[in-house]
């Protein structure tokens, strides 16, 4: 066990300890702690419960649900506290980035560049964003944008970057400068990113090298093969866990795809 790695108790009489596996687990870390349920019924370690908690709020979210599909019970935060360990860093930063993402998701704005008002982005595929009130001010359309919050440069619309210096995407970034990974478990697959963008929802993830090739992406909860980006099950059709696969190694993302929840 790592000296960093958070463990639970086995003297806490306050905990219900369990002997199954880590379900809240979805990279395959395989946390030295023991096991202990949660108010849902599923069954933690303090670093699997943080991880996933911390995934949640990078996501936007400001509430804490639970992982497993079919679940989706709400975790209140005196529960996360006490369950994940939370360190006092970790409070600080949970409890700062669930204000600042509940604001976010009432008020889903930014203060345009221009006049300093907050703007409502309508289009979440679009980067340019127009401001009404410096619009009208200056006669003219008045576009600035949503990532860098400098005025618009360049054609648009556009979903991964404007023409101004310094604006770029970070997980584009990740996606195309990330090492490659090597297999502990599969031989002879190379060549392969060592992060992914999930096919279906378009989360990051990051591979352990350990285990069989696929992963359960923990936000949209599907399977998919991270060497060729296939579905799970579409995979299986030609190839095996810890064998390569039929269609070689998917190249290098270079656009994050976009979840599509309603249809």
């Amino acid at each position: 066990m790592s000296s960093m790695e958070k463990s639970y108790n086995l003297h806490d009489k306050t905990l219900r300890f369990v002997d199954r596996e880590d379900e809240m687990d979805f990279l395959y870390e395989e946390f030295a702690s023991p096991r202990a349920e949660m108010s849902c019924g599923h069954a933690v370690t303090p670093m699997s419960l943080t991880n996933w908690c911390r995934r949640l709020l990078e996501e936007g979210k400001s509430k804490f649900v639970c992982g497993q599909p079919n679940c989706n019970k709400e975790w209140p935060y005196v529960e996360v506290r006490k369950m994940a360990l939370l360190t006092p860093e970790e409070r600080e930063y949970f409890e700062s980035t669930m204000a600042q993402n509940a604001a976010r998701e009432y008020f889903n704005s930014k203060t345009c560049p221009g006049c300093k008002f907050s703007v409502t982005r309508k289009d979440e595929s679009n980067l340019s964003v127009r401001c009404q009130i410096c619009t009208e001010r200056k006669g003219k359309p008045y576009e600035f944008c949503w990532q860098c919050l400098k005025e618009w440069k360049g054609p648009q619309p556009r979903s991964d970057r404007c023409d101004n210096d310094g604006c770029y995407n970070e997980p584009l970034k990740a996606l195309k400068t990330c090492p490659e990974i090597v297999f502990e478990s599969i031989k002879d697959v190379r060549g392969c990113p060592s992060i992914r963008a999930c096919p279906t929802c378009g989360s990051l993830l990051e591979h352990t090298s350990k285990k069989c090739k696929n992963l359960v992406c923990p936000r949209c909860r599907v399977e998919f093969c991270f060497v060729c980006l296939k579905l799970t099950f579409q995979c299986l059709r030609t190839s095996r866990h810890y064998i390569p696969c039929s269609d070689g190694v998917a190249p290098r993302q270079t656009s994050i795809p976009v979840w599509h929840q309603n249809t």
